[in-house]
């Protein structure tokens, strides 16, 4: 139960500077009149890079404009990449607004970061950073609106409200759109923040609602939207090869032979720059590798098989998944290295138990493997710079390619188009960098376009993970101490890599007497990154099970023992919102518990299970029914869900994101795995790195509490508990107590 109240690995460069826009009263008071209607700006009109520009209606709309016809345009801030927040972030504007949905056009902003802020999708963050600016948005034009009302009508503002996109006078009848005040709204005072009136939760009437996604017409008539489909005039169409061996060179080559097949335009060698080991998506990261470029995307990949490239791999990984395993295993026999939180007398604590429970956890790499492959369009035009790109972290895109480009910022101008699933993969962009290099040197635009092969070899993965867990109990059965080793792959030896580590105030820190963490570091140069639920997600599998474990150790029921574990009802850090409340995670277990129906008597060899975990600021509890036959085959019937994530936006999408991460953590449990051996990835496709099918997915019950705190993201919240859910039930069926993932490693198939 991560007490994750950072979400992100605080190392990562660009994550840890990234925040929602802080308004001032000037950025806040700033509303321009436009002669077609209405619009609200945040801060004088810029570019992408931030450069002022020329008022005009286009360059200045911030967040709404309504027109004169009555389309009312909210824009979207944040990026798209299948978590919703196109549809979910104007929902609240609309909904403080009294917009009629049916009436919103939803467009991409911008990337601007003096108007928006930091544009990114990552961390469960995009709903929760913006949740306070899009209210203020809406309920600001609002109370414009009704003042234009008032002043037309001599009225008293308190006489009039707001519904369906127009202004009431319900003793008189009256009515006006607000297509109609627009003109007259945009000359109101704008009111001060300390002014604005919000909406009680009892008084939404579009937040909470199913609403389908802005884009879905689009995505099922297949029309151009992803940064797949993206063209441009003049387009050429390449592709970059690199070592499969991670961070080998390019020595020798067949250009030439190359240059000479149908279609090919060019093909160059392009040296690498930076240390491809860290992840880090601030750098102007590039590999060396090697670039063909042709008429068309089919020229360029065939053009690719005739490849013949020598590799100087003498400094490349050497990377072994098996000899890291068995180092990790000896290093678990002893002390960590580094003590990050010690409190009580653990060791006493041992000594003087009624009962002790050792384990060894253990994960095993994983690929994001989103199925839209990484791509990008660059235009380098010799003095600007244009691209188009599917990117979680558009915001960081100018600043990385003006160093990579040695252009000034100002000069780079980034559209944010729809990603075909990320899960934190396209939080780094070295593609990017990959299609504006090749740009520069066509000197025209170019679209790059990697293959299923090249995002499956060249991912940041989900780092492998090893638990030394230790646990005692009382003689009433009670845990009374915790002590878990954490070894974690480091590529400097100083620090663990990305999604990797201890986090000091983890379960059970602050809930028993008695608690130790410690790290040890096994040297790796495997490229690694923040995987949907960055360490939540190996960690709540360890922590889980191992509770599950205690539990049945003392011979008590696993939901009295987990809930007796979290203590009594308190924030654990008061002063942080995001930061694990006991209370609402016991409130969860025992709503998921009481639907689930836990305690009832199951069938032979079918079984519940039972998992709690709290990542990104949700609480989110789960249980698994699954039975196993002779042969360790399991299937999972059913997944019942509960959250409490604050306020609900759109109910369609928060089931949408929890069913999806059920699903996706039941695939990563099941038998995916990425394996390295001499520094090179095993897998290939999908074919060695299967996908969960339709006929293998459970029914899946979500529901969530009313509450109202602050509404959280829900695109990784939920896939934490699945893993030990699952795992805890084969243990209740076949007495084999799963600890390492994928179930496959241990001879059950899903």
């Amino acid at each position: 139960m991560s007490n994750d109240s950072s979400f992100f690995d605080p190392s990562d460069a660009l994550l840890a500077n990234l925040s929602a826009p802080k308004l001032t009263r000037r950025q806040f008071s700033v509303m321009l009149g436009i002669s077609s209607g209405f619009a609200l700006g945040m801060s004088s009109g810029v570019n992408a890079a931030g450069a002022a520009l020329a008022p005009s209606a286009s360059d200045m709309n911030a967040y709404v404009h309504i027109g004169d016809s009555g389309e009312i345009i909210i824009y979207a801030p944040n990026p798209e990449v299948g978590q919703g927040v196109k549809t979910s972030l104007p929902m609240i504007v609309a909904e403080e607004l009294d917009a009629n949905w049916d009436s919103v056009t939803v467009k991409n902003a911008a990337v601007n970061p003096i108007k928006y802020g930091a544009q990114f999708a990552g961390g469960s963050l995009s709903v929760p950073q913006r949740w306070d600016e899009m209210r203020k948005m809406g309920a600001m034009v609002r109370q414009m609106l009704l003042a234009a009302a008032a002043q037309q009508w001599q009225l008293p503002v308190s006489q009039l409200s707001t519904a369906d996109s127009f202004v009431n006078h319900s003793a008189s009848g009256k009515k006006a759109s607000y297509a109609e005040l627009a003109s007259v709204a945009a000359k109101q005072k704008v009111p001060a923040q300390e002014e604005l009136q919000f909406k009680k939760t009892a008084d939404y009437r579009l937040l909470g609602k199913r609403i389908t996604g802005v884009d879905n017409h689009l995505i099922v008539t297949g029309s151009p939207l992803f940064g797949i489909d993206t063209t441009v005039p003049g387009m050429l169409y390449a592709t970059f090869t690199k070592c499969r061996t991670i961070g080998g060179k390019v020595i020798s080559d067949n250009l030439d032979e190359i240059k000479a097949l149908p279609g090919v335009i060019d093909a160059f060698v392009m040296d690498g720059n930076v240390d491809v080991y860290k992840y880090d998506s601030s750098n102007a990261e590039l590999s060396s590798g090697v670039a063909i470029v042709a008429n068309n995307t089919w020229q360029a990949f065939k053009a690719r098989r005739s490849l013949k490239i020598q590799w100087d791999t003498s400094k490349a990984s050497t990377d072994s998944w098996t000899a890291i395993s068995k180092e990790a295993r000896k290093v678990a026999l002893g002390e960590g290295t580094k003590v990050t939180l010690e409190q009580g007398d653990v060791a006493s604590a041992f000594d003087n138990s009624n009962a002790i429970v050792e384990s060894f956890y253990s994960t095993d790499f994983v690929s994001h493997a989103q199925l839209e492959p990484q791509n990008c369009v660059a235009h380098f035009k010799g003095d600007s710079l244009e691209v188009w790109a599917p990117t979680q972290t558009p915001s960081a895109v100018p600043g990385s390619l003006a160093g990579l480009m040695k252009m000034p910022v100002k000069d780079i101008t980034v559209h944010q188009i729809r990603g075909g699933g990320g899960f934190g993969r396209r939080l780094s962009n070295e593609y990017v960098h990959e299609a504006a290099l090749i740009s520069k040197k066509m000197s025209a635009p170019v679209k790059l376009q990697w293959t299923r092969e090249d995002d499956m070899a060249f991912d940041y993965y989900r780092v492998g993970a090893f638990y030394s867990l230790k646990g005692s109990l009382d003689k009433t059965g009670k845990l009374n101490a915790w002590s878990n080793h954490v070894i974690a792959l480091s590529a400097d030896g100083k620090k663990p890599n990305a999604g990797a580590g201890v986090r000091p105030l983890d379960f059970p820190a602050k809930m028993i007497k008695h608690v130790k963490t410690s790290q040890s570091l096994i040297a790796s140069k495997t490229p690694t990154g923040f995987w949907r639920a960055p360490s939540s997600n190996t960690f709540a599998f360890a922590e889980q099970s191992f509770v599950h474990e205690l539990a049945v150790k003392a011979g008590r029921d696993h939901l009295e023992f987990l809930i007796e574990s979290l203590g009594e009802p308190k924030w654990l850090e008061p002063d942080n919102m995001a930061s694990l409340n006991t209370e609402r995670a016991i409130n969860t277990i025992k709503q998921v518990a009481k639907n689930a129906g836990w305690g009832k008597k199951m069938p032979a060899g079918r079984a519940l299970g039972l998992s709690f975990y709290f990542s990104h600021a949700g609480h989110i509890a789960e249980v698994a029914d699954v039975s196993v036959d002779d042969n360790k085959k399991v299937t999972i019937h059913k997944v019942w869900v509960v959250g409490d994530v604050g306020p609900i936006v759109n109910l369609s999408g928060a089931e949408n994101q929890v069913q999806g991460s059920v699903i996706d953590g039941i695939s990563t449990l099941a038998a995916q795995t990425i394996g390295i051996e001499g520094g090179a990835v095993q897998q290939t496709n999908f074919h060695q790195y299967p996908m969960l099918r339709s006929s293998q997915r459970p029914k899946i019950d979500v529901k969530f509490l009313a509450t109202d705190y602050k509404p959280t993201g829900l695109g990784e919240p939920a896939l934490p508990p699945i893993a030990a859910a699952v795992c805890n039930a084969i243990f209740t069926i076949s007495g084999h107590r799963i600890r390492q993932l994928p179930i496959l490693n241990e001879g059950f198939v899903v």
